[in-house]
């Protein structure tokens, strides 16, 4: 029983996702039709990716850009510069996720190396925005992106248009933010890779490849089947243990959510309501949304029942700010910041809640 209760407890999203497509499985009946709920490509290109990500995460390469960056830093503010905009230019091409799970406890080595562990919230909430925010310009951004970049079949560039100004806009705020940490001199830091044993370029070479072959599935060149099947075989051959790292509950998150949402759209009253919510409210809705059940859901759920993909795109994106839970990847710099600091989990979650919401408010405003 306590193994479930700590299961549930850490993939609180999964559990929900299985108990509602269970539910909805008792009002609609399973038949043939189930096969056609579940969008297959999404979930190969998902997994594609994260066994790349998980690769060179794996290997380090992200932590020995990051660390060769800052051997080039002369103050505490180009600090702070380097270590939030690395996970938001990251955030593009290696998901939002991973860019935290990289730079945040990157970020806290680096500030306990120069003894400046006092900037560990603002640098750890500033971070956190900068994944979400830098994430959202393309497909392969987050999760949620790549799901309606594929149900809209909108071009890679028109989805870059789409999200430009809002990531313009944030990438500035965020360069204004790190002016008000304090400036104060101190000498190139170039933090070590954890691990001690010696690079190795051609593993990461190889998933490099990889990462491009996922890049062809986007762009509609090579069938997601193609880089799934080639990542499978090489892992298999290469490198087994990554099988171990690759997010397996949010690829169960989308399967149970993708159940749950075929079954909803065959009642005609729940759609019907769903529907007049929505009308003209597409964009406000799924940021509401998204505070209370995370904008991947959101996303999942809402694509059901409109088909205006713009406002999905800018809503579901834009409702990764507010809430802790608005964007699931927010979640692990929260887990690193009360791991390594429990005392000052009250101090981040206030300002990131005050941040975030500043962040929206000014996102909403402005464009």
């Amino acid at each position: 029983m306590k193994k479930l209760l700590s299961f549930i407890k850490k993939e609180t999203v999964l559990t929900i996702a299985f108990l509602l497509a269970v539910i909805s499985s008792f009002i609609i009946t399973p038949d043939r039709e189930y096969i056609s709920y579940i969008d297959w490509n999404t979930l190969l290109l998902l997994y594609s990716l994260m066994a790349v990500m998980a690769g060179l995460q794996h290997l380090g390469a992200f932590r020995l850009i990051g660390s060769r960056l800052l051997s080039k830093i002369h103050n505490t503010r180009q600090m702070v510069f380097i270590l939030v905009f690395l996970p938001f230019f990251f955030g593009m091409l290696i998901t939002n996720d991973v860019a935290l799970i990289t730079f945040v406890p990157f970020g806290i080595v680096v500030l306990k190396m120069s003894d400046r562990e006092n900037l560990v919230v603002p640098l750890v909430v500033l971070q956190t925005i900068a994944a979400n925010m830098g994430s959202m310009l393309t497909p392969m951004g987050n999760p949620q992106n790549l799901y309606l970049y594929a149900q809209s079949g909108i071009s890679v560039s028109a989805f870059i248009l789409i999200m430009a100004p809002y990531v313009l806009l944030a990438g500035l705020c965020l360069l204004a933010a790190s002016f008000f940490i304090k400036k104060e001199s101190m000498e190139g830091l170039s933090p070590d890779r954890q691990s001690g044993e010696p690079f190795n370029h051609r593993l990461c070479i190889c998933y490099i490849v990889g990462f491009f072959i996922c890049i062809l599935c986007v762009v509609r060149v090579l069938p997601p089947v193609a880089a799934a099947v080639i990542m499978t075989i090489f892992l298999l051959i290469k490198d087994r243990t990554i099988f171990q790292r690759i997010d397996y509950s949010l690829l169960g998150t989308f399967l149970f959510f993708f159940i749950f949402i075929g079954n909803m759209g065959r009642m005609e009253q729940f759609c019907g309501f769903l529907e007049n919510v929505l009308t003209g409210r597409e964009q406000l809705v799924t940021i509401l949304a998204s505070q209370i059940i995370s904008n991947v859901p959101a996303a999942l759920l809402l694509s059901g029942f409109t088909h205006n993909w713009k406002a999905l795109i800018i809503g579901t994106n834009l409702g990764g700010l507010g809430t802790l839970i608005a964007s699931m990847a927010s979640l692990i710099s929260y887990k690193q910041v009360a791991a390594n600091y429990p005392e000052q989990r009250g101090k981040y979650l206030a300002l990131f809640t005050l941040a975030n919401l500043l962040m929206l408010s000014i996102l909403l405003l402005v464009l």
